[in-house]
């Protein structure tokens, strides 16, 4: 009956992060019934943020980051099994081992995985990798640990950046190329992109910004370096591709949902959409793979590569798909993400790209740490701190309240006379790297023909 606590099988598919914590939370909101988690990987659910940190620096096993469980779960884990398709008729998830789970409601937790090289011969020479699983690190950090001449990183995105970094501070010789202007400029814009470049090339990063890899180079089945755009050649006995994620939504073709490249739509309930715009009730989504509408954000629809958004989509997923109607709830928390790379910390709250302007309140560039806050149409849409995080809180507030941009005199201890410059967001297709906040309104992927019927 309506209002009743749900009680029927619940199918979970992706067991990573976003993964374990919807179903910890369904176990914690009471719910009793059959619940079985579906991963691809043989691994049980890890932490990946560890995988282009400390586990190229040797501190942690790559194998070794392994997420704490907040509590004992009755639950059934396949892993080692993907998802190959959804029955909608019959309510069942298609498994890629020939068997099929029936569901009285899914949620579809299928995350992301990493861009490949897009020429499959060169992506087979041994030394050219991705980084987005644990088997990668480890093969990522074996490659290290033999001394290479030089490594090459494709893409200046956060998980270039950080391999570029952990690199440097192994001693090894490593050149970064980036099609775009500047390293973490999708995510950060053209002030905090320019600081990036300047702290890369401090360090010793051989960094090539306007300029794509053409060709990867081999002999005897082995790299031995790149062509470039502007027709310089360099050898490296080792390539990371990192030139993004690709969410994983292809095993959701034919299944009606509103899924495509950009992920799988969804409203602020985590409840998806389906192909015509209509939502589901049993059909729920959380994490990387997630499209979802942020009233502090125009309601465009966020995609969001955080640890911090899997977690609380996750959380609220859950509690929405074993509660009735009255007592569901949004997912509005605001986006953050941080990232530690050259020495230093970068946190942000908000999405820096959602602006047209930006002024540093703190610190100064000079300086090497600072507050940096972002404005849209005049008011503030997200802050970024460099090895000063503890002052986002405050700003975390203006984002939330959609304080005025720029900072009232006062409210910041940077320089009187700061004034706000254009935020220089690029667009996402002139960069190597994907950014790891997309703002699209475009909903769903696939144009449909409507046909009236006549008379």
């Amino acid at each position: 009956m309506p209002g009743e606590p749900f009680d029927g099988r619940i199918v979970v598919v992706g067991a990573s992060l976003a993964g374990l914590r919807a179903a910890e939370t369904l176990r914690d909101k009471g719910f009793a019934g059959p619940l079985t988690v579906v991963g691809e990987e043989p691994h049980p659910p890890y932490d990946r943020p560890p995988l282009s940190k400390q586990a190229l620096l040797g501190r942690v096993p790559a194998h070794g980051t392994t997420l704490p469980r907040r509590r004992s779960l009755d639950a059934r884990w396949l892993l080692g099994v993907h998802a190959a398709g959804i029955d909608p008729t019959g309510r069942r998830v298609l498994l890629g081992d020939g068997g099929q789970l029936p569901f009285d409601r899914l949620l579809i937790a299928t995350g992301t995985r990493a861009r490949p090289w897009p020429n499959r011969d060169e992506a087979r020479l041994a030394g050219v990798v991705t980084l987005r699983t644990a088997d990668d690190a480890a093969e990522l950090a074996r490659l290290l640990d033999a001394g290479p001449r030089r490594v090459l990183v494709i893409g200046a995105g956060f998980t270039g950046s950080e391999i570029a970094s952990a690199c440097r501070e192994r001693g090894l010789a490593v050149t970064v190329a980036e099609r775009g202007p500047a390293p973490l400029v999708g995510a950060l814009g053209g002030t905090l992109g320019a600081f990036a470049a300047r702290l890369q090339r401090a360090h010793g990063v051989d960094l090539r910004c306007g300029v794509t890899v053409t060709a990867l180079t081999g002999g005897a089945g082995r790299l031995t370096g790149a062509e470039l755009s502007d027709g310089e050649r360099i050898e490296a006995d080792v390539a990371v591709v990192a030139l993004g994620a690709v969410r994983n939504t292809e095993w959701l073709a034919g299944a009606g949902l509103a899924a495509g490249p950009r992920g799988v739509a969804c409203d602020a309930g985590c409840r998806a959409f389906d192909m015509y715009g209509i939502v589901t009730d049993d059909y729920f989504v959380a994490g990387d793979v997630a499209r979802f509408p942020h009233p502090l954000f125009e309601y465009q629809m966020l995609s969001l590569e955080h640890w911090g958004n899997a977690v609380a989509q996750a959380e609220v997923a859950a509690h929405n798909m074993v509660s009735p109607g009255p007592l569901r709830r949004p997912h509005l928390t605001v986006p953050a993400f941080w990232s530690s790379q050259f020495g230093l910390n970068i946190k942000s709250v908000g999405v820096p790209t959602f602006s047209d302007q930006v002024v540093i309140v703190q610190g100064s560039v000079e300086e090497g740490r600072l507050v940096a806050v972002y404005g849209y149409r005049g008011r503030v849409t997200a802050a970024v701190g460099v090895d000063r995080a503890k002052s986002l809180e405050h700003y975390l507030r203006m984002v939330e309240t959609a304080a005025p941009f720029p900072p009232a005199p006062g409210a910041s201890d940077g320089p009187a006379d700061a004034v706000p410059v254009p935020s220089d967001v690029p667009d996402p297709k002139v960069l190597s790297h994907g950014p790891t906040v997309a703002l699209t309104g475009h909903l769903p992927d696939r144009r449909l023909t409507l046909v009236r019927p006549g008379g």
